[in-house]
């Protein structure tokens, strides 16, 4: 439990929250990641800049926080060709499954589509079934 950040989770969780709130109360867009970055590898008429402006607050956002303390992960040690992999994966689960976690678990709960409800709860089977099988061998 050395990582363990209760207050800092909670506001990290708020703000997610009250973000894609105020973009589906202001344009009736869902801030579901993989549909906005699949939104700008098939571009359609009008729908561009605002997931351009999406994309780039959330990766300009680390300098919004960076003076209260909060860092980003050294990932330095990881091996490059591994982390790829992952990223493909994940990238194929997410068009394999109509949406990423985020996209499921905090738009679409918050909207009850039945199709997120479902697929938060495989993610969260899956999770408690990896993590439990992972405290069986230990962490490698």
């Amino acid at each position: 439990m050395e990582n363990f950040t209760p207050w800092t989770s909670l506001l990290g969780g708020a703000l997610l929250g009250l973000s894609v709130a105020l973009l589906m109360l202001f344009s009736g867009k869902i801030a579901g990641i993989s549909g906005v970055i699949g939104g700008l590898l098939t571009p359609q008429k009008h729908e561009s800049s605002w997931r351009v402006a999406f994309l780039t607050g959330m990766i300009l956002s680390f300098l919004i926080v960076l003076p209260l303390g909060f860092t980003l992960p050294d990932i330095s040690n990881n091996n490059i060709l591994l982390v790829s992999l992952a990223g493909l994966l994940v990238g194929f689960g997410t068009r394999l499954g109509n949406g990423c976690t985020s996209g499921h678990g905090i738009i679409g709960l918050g909207r009850l589509s039945k199709r997120s409800i479902y697929a938060t709860c495989i993610f969260m089977a899956r999770a408690i079934v990896t993590v439990y099988i992972r405290s069986l061998f230990g962490a490698v």
